[in-house]
């Protein structure tokens, strides 16, 4: 159950360019913050959730919610990066990358969670520091040698941290950009730690990614900002920074590892000239492609909702694979709850016995698909499927089937005969 909480549901100018041209082309319902999992006791009790409207920027191609995340949520968090395996030769490459351009000086990553990126640095020999709000994360960070400062980075933070550690030579924020609403004062601070010649390196999901692959997923209370290069260069033109290079990513379908320097130090490249121009080419500023956007959004929710009824009509056992944010924002848009999925796995301990936020589905260890041996898993990490499957290959071979629910629902497997 959830209690609707009066608090602005709409933005009235973008949070990168200062745009008052925003359209509202998804309108979700009511949601709870995607990573408030329940313990048991708080079953059955009224929780808040704040409606989940996702406006584009005509003007820069943000797409954006208002920020309803309650005061330190983050200070206890659940999502750590370390259980899926390829983000762990995604965060060793990157660690070189960020090293590479420190030439030896301090790398700062803000947003750090259980050091997983920051721990590949140190033991390749860098300087590092992690900067994150989560007490409860930290000692994993420190257990792989990364030292952390446990607060929200702003731009005091970063006076106290240049004070103490000198000025860092990188700061990165890997999929923590996306979750700041003043992106303006976070990018002073950001000024005010980094060296006059230091990178600022900025990884997101890509905005033009998740117009055309019907990622809607991607946006939920945490994630109140999916960015657009674009959007990234009007905010640097707003802040001080330019935006000199940018790299496309698989990770997450389709990311961004956009690189930022103060003017003057950098030409920027040629690249950041083609993907603007593949984001305007993707309708990243028009209101028509946020329009069919929307429809394949809805269209894909019935979608589902008729094939997972046919299926418990014919008797199927279901679970899902996963208990992602994004996957909390597919539960909650399409009112998926127990009667429809018997219960959620995931590698991450943390989550074990709890239940999502929202819907209540209780989540347990994945050994539990090989006791319960489910017909059908439907996976709302569909981002590392390709993974997942390997990893449940002896399910596969039994007869188990997927559900991979973007961009459009389709069943994979195949039979034991096969």
């Amino acid at each position: 159950m959830t209690e609707p909480a009066a608090r602005p549901s709409t933005l009235v100018y973008c949070r990168t360019c200062g745009s008052d041209r925003l359209k509202l082309f998804l309108a979700m319902g009511d949601h709870p913050p995607a990573n408030m999992f329940l313990r048991p006791d708080e079953l059955g009790r009224d929780h808040k959730a704040w409606p989940l409207n996702a406006q584009a920027c005509l003007d820069c191609g943000l797409i954006q919610v208002a920020d309803q995340v309650p005061a330190d949520y983050y200070r206890h968090y659940l999502y750590v990066p370390s259980g899926a395996a390829t983000m762990h030769d995604h965060f060793s490459g990157l660690a070189d990358v960020l090293m590479d351009r420190a030439r030896g000086g301090l790398i700062v990553d803000i947003g750090c969670n259980d050091g997983l990126m920051l721990g590949f640095a140190a033991r390749k020999g860098a300087r590092v520091l992690g900067v994150d709000p989560a007490a409860n994360i930290a000692p994993m960070a420190e257990e792989r040698g990364v030292p952390v400062h446990i607060a929200y980075f702003s731009p005091q933070v970063a006076t106290e941290l240049r004070e103490t550690h000198g000025p860092a030579a990188v700061i990165s924020a890997t999929n923590t950009f996306n979750h700041i609403d003043d992106l303006t004062g976070f990018v002073e601070g950001v000024m005010t730690l980094l060296a006059d010649d230091g990178v600022f390196v900025v990884e997101v999901p890509w905005a033009k990614a998740i117009i055309e692959k019907n990622q809607f997923d991607n946006v939920y209370h945490e994630h109140i900002s999916e960015l657009s290069l674009r959007s990234m260069v009007e905010l640097g033109k707003r802040t001080g920074l330019e935006v000199v290079d940018v790299e496309l990513l698989p990770v997450h379908a389709g990311s961004l590892r956009v690189f930022m320097r103060r003017p003057g130090h950098e030409a920027v490249s040629d690249r950041v000239t083609d993907f603007l121009a593949q984001e305007d080419a993707a309708g990243v500023r028009d209101a028509a492609a946020y329009d069919r956007f929307g429809d394949r959004a809805r269209d894909a929710k019935q979608d589902l909702l008729a094939l997972l009824d046919d299926l418990k009509a014919k008797g199927a056992k279901i679970a899902g694979y996963g208990a992602p944010a994004k996957g909390n924002t597919i539960l909650n848009f399409y009112n998926i709850g127990p009667d429809k999925l018997d219960y959620l796995v995931d590698r991450n301990p943390l989550k074990h016995g709890t239940y999502s936020p929202g819907m209540q589905i209780p989540i347990l260890p994945v050994e539990t698909i090989a006791e319960r041996k489910p017909d059908y898993l439907l996976v709302l990490a569909w981002n590392f499927f390709d993974e997942i499957r390997s990893q449940l290959a002896d399910y596969e071979a039994a007869g188990g089937q997927f559900i991979v629910p973007l961009p459009s629902p389709q069943v994979i497997g195949r039979k034991p005969d096969a």
